[in-house]
């Protein structure tokens, strides 16, 4: 119910975002004036709105206006919009370089400068007299492997990856009822800075039914208690959202839920394969997937990986978790019963009721005939 109105406070701050395209930054403060007077700073629209301004302010070399900006979002209810102004206002103040006098080149004005063409001719004629010796001979054998690039690029293959796999992904799925699922999913980042792709994944998932959550490197998602194909294609298209942004390349996963429903209880079936061969196993990747509540023996297949279950505690079901190994087809088979209080309710006054009628029946059959009242 909120999507429609979302686009019309889009609608509104669209003038200005083309005329920050073009390069009108005048232009655009003019546009953002009356929309900042109707929006405060702690709204989400009104954060979004001063970012604009201070990127604005930033294209006509007015930092301390942008800083000043950036200073206002404090109050902004966003937590993905305080931490871009709080970078941008880190970046703004930070302190100026001096740059060395040897970095730069001064040139002598032209008046100063003799006349070159005096010596160029005197140059050519000595030049003349004494022939340059001849080049040496090609070389010949094997070529020797160039040793320093290819250092340099095991560094930055190294940085690459400690940058982009350095982060614990971990998704779980919660059985709340039959055909019902809950989905939440948290990456944590070693570094303990958000990373470019969960910045960008966060403000892609804004119209969603996910929640979100920043705090600092942890992006926490969590949506609620869905039908169970609702919830899987959730999660199919949040992974795959996922691995674009972090420039991995990885075929859509694929989760499948079967229910039978037997009166007594439902029998699940559930199917997850996820195709990582096209990803590395950087050191410090991290990737699970928890299921609960499911036992153990729940578990028909496994692969690569077994499923590990968590040890016990008072208040918490009984949980699994299942590591994703990178370079590898990740499979898993899951079977299990989801017992119907009503049904299973219903089955033992039922066997209760046949008790008492085959008591009644054996008493009668040993002459103690029908109770009476007393006289």
């Amino acid at each position: 119910m909120q999507q429609p109105e979302f686009e019309s406070l889009e609608a509104l701050s669209e003038p200005a975002r083309l005329a920050l395209e073009r390069g009108d930054y005048g232009r655009c403060q003019q546009l953002l004036a009356p929309l900042l007077e109707q929006h405060p700073a702690s709204s989400p629209f009104g954060g979004q709105l001063r970012l604009l301004l201070a990127t604005a302010q930033m294209g006509q070399g007015n930092s301390a206006a942008a800083a000043a900006t950036c200073r206002s979002l404090r109050a902004c209810r966003d937590a993905s919009l305080r931490s871009q102004a709080k970078d941008l206002q880190e970046v703004l103040e930070a302190p100026a370089l001096e740059r060395p006098r040897e970095w730069s080149m001064t040139l002598p004005s032209l008046g100063e400068v003799q006349p070159l063409e005096g010596q160029v001719q005197a140059l050519a004629r000595r030049r003349r007299r004494r022939l340059p010796p001849p080049p040496p001979a090609p070389p010949t054998g094997p070529t020797t492997a160039p040793l320093g690039f290819a250092v340099v690029a095991v560094v930055l293959l190294l940085i690459t990856a400690l940058l982009g796999g350095c982060v614990d992904l971990n998704t779980s799925l919660r059985f709340t009822a039959p055909g019902r699922l809950q989905i939440s999913q948290t990456s944590q980042s070693s570094t303990g800075s958000p990373l470019p792709w969960q910045r960008q994944l966060a403000a892609g998932l804004q119209s969603t039914p996910w929640t979100l959550r920043q705090n600092h490197g942890q992006l926490s998602l969590k949506a609620p208690a869905l039908p169970a194909k609702q919830a899987l294609d959730l999660l199919t298209a949040t992974i795959q959202q996922g691995a674009t942004l972090a420039g991995v390349d990885l075929p859509a996963p694929q989760f499948r839920l079967q229910e039978r429903n037997w009166l007594l209880g439902v029998r699940q079936e559930f199917h997850g394969s996820v195709d990582l061969r096209g990803l590395q196993a950087w050191p410090g990747l991290e990737l699970t997937l928890t299921l609960e509540p499911l036992p153990q023996r729940a578990v028909r297949k496994a692969e690569p990986l077994p499923v590990q279950p968590l040890p016990p505690r008072q208040g918490r079901s009984s949980t699994l978790i299942w590591r994703l190994q990178p370079g590898a087809l990740n499979q898993l088979d899951v079977s299990c019963w989801r017992w119907s209080r009503l049904g299973v309710g219903a089955l033992v006054i039922a066997l209760l009721l046949a008790l008492v009628a085959l008591l009644q029946r054996l008493k009668l059959a040993a002459g103690f005939g029908l109770p009476q009242l007393p006289a």
